[in-house]
């Protein structure tokens, strides 16, 4: 906003952001949460070593993931009134972008376990690599197309995504 001071800048960059990562949160809990119990269903005994190597990394991939993704709320309290609010904010940016890495490989890593136990490895692998670009596509090619476009859009006429996207032009700066 062009009448907000730098600090309030800040402040509405660090909101929006906690607002990305809980939506980002909930799902990486919930397959978390899937793959954790995955072992101690029936049948998980009978999984190739291939596929308990791949259902490995999917669970740390989405520990890795939940970590990352909660680690600003951490970072949050220790700074907490010590006017460090540039500095939370750079750190959470690049804490969600690793966390939704995290996230992508286990969800691959996820489509591929389930895929190879009920089909071909062959037709597994190529779901899986299919599910990788679809995600690829839509959290980093398009996203990273659409920031270096140079199109410019009044900040009054900008929905959610657009500001999301300058918020982490401005993160990047």
């Amino acid at each position: 906003m062009a009448d907000e001071t730098e600090k309030q800048r800040w402040e509405r960059n660090f909101t929006d952001l906690l607002q990305e990562l809980r939506v980002s949160q909930i799902g990486v809990q919930v397959l978390f949460a899937f793959l954790l119990m995955l072992p101690f269903a029936a049948n998980f005994e009978r999984v190739t070593e291939v596929q308990r190597g791949i259902y490995l990394v999917a669970l740390l991939a989405a520990a890795f993931a939940s970590g990352a993704i909660i680690a600003p709320v951490a970072f949050h309290r220790f700074l907490f009134r010590r006017g460090r609010k540039p500095e939370l904010v750079r750190f959470a940016h690049r804490l969600a972008i690793a966390g939704l890495a995290c996230l992508l490989i286990s969800m691959v890593a996820s489509v591929l376990l389930v895929a190879d136990v009920l089909m071909s490895r062959w037709t597994a692998v190529t779901l899986s690599a299919v599910v990788a670009v679809w995600f690829l596509a839509w959290w980093t090619i398009l996203p990273f197309v659409r920031r270096n476009s140079g199109a410019t859009v009044p900040r009054e006429a900008e929905s959610a995504a657009e500001a999301a996207a300058r918020v982490n032009a401005d993160i990047d700066r």
